[in-house]
This record gives structure tokens, C-alpha cells and sequence, in this order.
């Protein structure tokens, strides 16, 4: 996936399984290799950003990557029935739900509607960057990235095991929107990351 993000910086994507060739292939069912939570936010393509093409990734997408029965149930179909071997949390700068989740942190300004629970799932990453001492936008992203997912790994007794056993790794990477590029924050289970280079 690095090596596609790569290709995509530096404007030479091969857009690889594009075709109708490989639309047909895919009729019968899916093997995707990864599975990418990440954030809703339009400017977050994953097939593009990291030049992929039909039927290498399986995408969830929530605001702010933040979690929820159905994401978790997700994520586990990925791994178990469609035998992903890497996830990867996708956060990225200028993200709204963490701008809104930090205002309600430090202004007291809560969020309307259904927008209020995405931001109350934000929030524990923005007070342990606080607790931290991390002040910077990209320190307060790095955070949540990694809090979603140890969330992950915490919540999902098949993704621990899975991890924990060498099947699967799961890796949080910060997208830069202005740069197209992506970079590492967190790793877990490190051994299965070949996936992460592709």
C-alpha cells in the first residue's frame, strides 16, 4: 500500500485491476488483501490515494474512523471470512470530527444531533493528547489514530487473537491531504506488515 501511495505522490499511478479483465475475475467472490477503516472525509479515496484498483481493499468508512458494533463486525468479516491479513486505521489532517471533538473540549461547544456521538468518540483521543502534553493538530490526529487502533485490538476478541497469532497485523497511517503522502504512526503485530509495502 506504501508503494501505491508512493506512485500516487509522485503522480505515476499505474491503476492496477481496473479493467474489465479484472471486473469479471471478481464476479465469483473477493480476496481482497487489506482492510481500511478510515475517515468519511471525501478527500480520503483509499483505492487512489494508495493506487489500488477493484477488489484489493475492503473499505469501511465512518467520521473521524471512530467505532461502532457495525464497523467492528466489519472489520471481523474482513479478516475472518475474507482472509485479509493487515487493517489499517486511515486518519488524516484537517480532520473535522477531531477539530469538533477538540472545540468540545476546550470550549465547551458541543456538537447537534447524531454529529454529538461521533464527537463523544473522539473525544478520549483528544484528552490523552491533552494528558500528554500534545498540543500540535498532528500530534492530537497521531493520537487518535493510535487509540483507534488499540480500540480495535481492545474491543474485537477475533482481532487481538488474530494478531496476537501472527495472522494479522493492524497499522494506523496519517494522511497528508496537501502532500497525497502517508505515513506510519502505530504498528501492531509487525511481522504480517508486508502488506503495508505493497
Amino acid at each position: 500500500m506504501l508503494a501505491g501511495n508512493r506512485r500516487f505522490v509522485a503522480g505515476t499511478p499505474e491503476h492496477p485491476n481496473q479493467d474489465a479483465a479484472r471486473r469479471a475475475q471478481l464476479t465469483p467472490g473477493q480476496e481482497p488483501f487489506a482492510v481500511i477503516l478510515g475517515c468519511s472525509d471525501s478527500r480520503l479515496a483509499a483505492e487512489i490515494i494508495f493506487d489500488q484498483g477493484l477488489g484489493d481493499l475492503f473499505v469501511v468508512r465512518t467520521a473521524g474512523h471512530v467505532l461502532g458494533a457495525e464497523v467492528l463486525g466489519s472489520v471481523e468479516y474482513a479478516t475472518s471470512v475474507l482472509g485479509c491479513r493487515l487493517v489499517v486505521v486511515l486518519g488524516h489532517d484537517s480532520c473535522g470530527a477531531v477539530a469538533a471533538a477538540r472545540a468540545a473540549v476546550e470550549n465547551g461547544l458541543p456538537a447537534a444531533g447524531f454529529v454529538r456521538d461521533v464527537v463523544e468518540r473522539v473525544t478520549p483521543s483528544v484528552l490523552a493528547a491533552r494528558a500528554a502534553g500534545l498540543t500540535e493538530d498532528s500530534d492530537i490526529i497521531d493520537e487518535h489514530i493510535r487509540h483507534t487502533a488499540q480500540l480495535l485490538m481492545d474491543r474485537s476478541r477475533v482481532l487481538s487473537e488474530q494478531v496476537e497469532t501472527g495472522e494479522v497485523a493492524v497499522v494506523g497511517l496519517a494522511y497528508q491531504l496537501a502532500e497525497g503522502s502517508a505515513r506510519m504512526v502505530t504498528s501492531h503485530g509487525v511481522e504480517s506488515m508486508e502488506g503495508a509495502t505493497r
